[in-house]
């Protein structure tokens, strides 16, 4: 008995075949080996095509079920991680009108901020926890105002896991949380956010349906059958965006847990039971994978765009010529602090905890005859690791804390360096799982499915495979380098 799990991000499509009885992985796979392309018309745009999404779902199955020993007709359900807050419109045929506008394009900010100070920031922050913003709402409303004709075809708004699970069920769904990632759902009133709608002058049946977040959400079509090679009739139990699902994948349900993440974008994640915000909006509250009525769970978010992308950005610089494992290597020969050079990460977008600014990246300090390779990398990393020690004490503001961050072995938590630079930067102790989005989005399906019959059961076989502790002895220097780094970035921030 196996579990099947999809993680549709901006960079590629995993999945991850689960043993349902160990909880361990039998099977990985990813599509495409390169990273997935960002198309930007426009500066500050980012889109992307849904249906190259489902082609490579489709790749990506195929490897999986290339695996030695795998049979798909043990495939027992389903789940969907996704690429949060971005926007799918389709028509009543169910084909998509235009290119997907995703997490991070910029093109919808100014949207947002009116609608923040028309409606009210009191109002807003209590309602629905966050300002309209750059959100999903808000690339609705750009599209309506500056693509009508594409607008007034629009059947369904859909965000990217509603479009995956509509073409694996043909069914038109979104959830509870998904509505919250997009702004859209009343927090207070428990329902849509209509006053939003109603201020967008977007018409409320573009909202689909709701459905549950782990639970049967619709079964395998003998459409998304034939093209997979899946058994028709499987049923697709849990859909949830990455951030929310990399906190349920290292277990992260409960108030007082924190869950971190440094691919394309940059996440710390809290959990709570009260219903917080942040009276600047920087960082986001949406409910959480857990979350019910009797039993309220809400995820606090901290995002930051200029992540990972930095560091595939340099890798490219570099021609490719180094692995990432080299470009560590490369790094741990520079001392801390990078000599005084100084890395601002910023370079994909607004920043949220920035107040939205468009603020791009930048080296500050830099000196021909002292800085070479492994500073210049180094300082990459480090300015990774500060901007999340920035956004981290926002997070501690709004009661979140962060003394011990969970944390998957991938993407720049790979990085002995960057781990440790966060680590000795905020005094945090970081705590390594071996697992994923796929792998929790299959987890997460064997909850709703009913295959497991608790959260704990579902983890059970979940173990901590590293620890990085703040080192005693590199603590001093690292707060000094961060204290500089603060310093450029708010001199930066005014000169704006």
């Amino acid at each position: 008995m196996t579990l099947l799990g999809y993680d549709l991000g901006s960079s590629s499509v995993k999945a991850s075949l689960i043993d349902a009885l160990t909880g361990k992985c039998i099977a990985k796979a990813q599509y495409p080996d390169t990273e997935m392309k960002i198309n930007a018309p426009q500066a500050g745009w980012a889109e992307q095509d849904p249906e190259t999404w489902w082609e490579y779902i489709g790749k990506v199955t195929k490897l999986i079920l290339s695996n030695p020993g795998v049979d798909a007709n043990e495939i027992k359900a389903i789940g969907i991680s996704y690429q949060m807050h971005g926007l799918v419109l389709i028509d009543r045929e169910k084909k998509v009108l235009r290119p997907s506008i995703i997490w991070c394009d910029s093109r919808a900010v100014s949207y947002g901020e009116k609608a923040f100070k028309d409606i009210g920031e009191e109002k807003c922050l209590e309602e629905l926890l966050n300002s309209p913003g750059n959100f999903t709402a808000s690339k609705l409303k750009w599209v309506k105002e500056n693509e009508p004709a594409i607008y007034n075809k629009v059947y369904k708004m859909l965000l990217p896991g509603d479009y995956i699970a509509m073409m694996l069920t043909g069914e038109c769904k979104t959830t509870t949380t998904g509505l919250s990632e997009g702004i859209l759902w009343n927090f207070k009133k428990e329902d849509t956010a209509d006053m939003l709608l109603d201020y967008y002058g977007i018409d409320k049946d573009l909202i689909p349906e709701r459905t549950p977040i782990m639970g049967i959400q619709g079964r395998i079509t003998k459409f998304a059958s034939e093209l997979l090679g899946l058994p028709e009739g499987i049923p697709v139990a849990y859909r949830a965006g990455d951030q929310p699902n990399n906190a349920l994948s290292l277990n992260v349900l409960n108030p007082g847990e924190v869950a971190a993440t440094a691919g394309t974008s940059g996440v710390v994640y809290g959990v709570n039971d009260k219903i917080l915000f942040d009276p600047a909006s920087r960082v986001n509250t949406f409910v959480h994978v857990n979350h019910t009525k009797d039993k309220p769970r809400y995820g606090v978010l901290l995002c930051i765009n200029g992540t990972g992308i930095l560091y595939s950005w340099i890798k490219r610089m570099f021609g490719g010529k180094y692995t990432y494992d080299e470009l560590n290597l490369k790094a741990e020969q520079a001392a801390i602090g990078s000599e005084g050079l100084v890395f601002i990460p910023f370079g994909n977008g607004s920043e949220r905890m920035l107040g939205n600014k468009i603020v791009n990246a930048g080296m500050m300090n830099l000196n021909f005859n002292i800085h070479g390779e492994n500073e210049l990398i180094r300082s990459a990393i480090e300015g990774i690791a500060f901007s999340f020690a920035y956004g981290m004490k926002i997070l501690n503001s709004t009661g979140v804390q962060t003394k011990t961050i969970k944390a998957g072995n991938a993407n720049l938590f790979l990085s002995p360096v960057f781990r440790q630079t966060l680590a000795n930067s905020t005094g945090s102790i970081i705590e390594l799982y071996d697992t994923d989005g796929a792998t929790g989005a299959a987890l997460g399906a064997g909850i709703g499915s009913g295959i497991y019959k608790s959260e704990e059961e579902a983890f059970m076989n979940l173990n901590i495979i590293g620890i990085t502790k703040p080192d005693s002895n590199a603590i001093e220097m690292a707060t000094t380098a961060c204290e500089k780094w603060i310093r450029t970035l708010e001199t930066q921030l005014i000169n704006l």
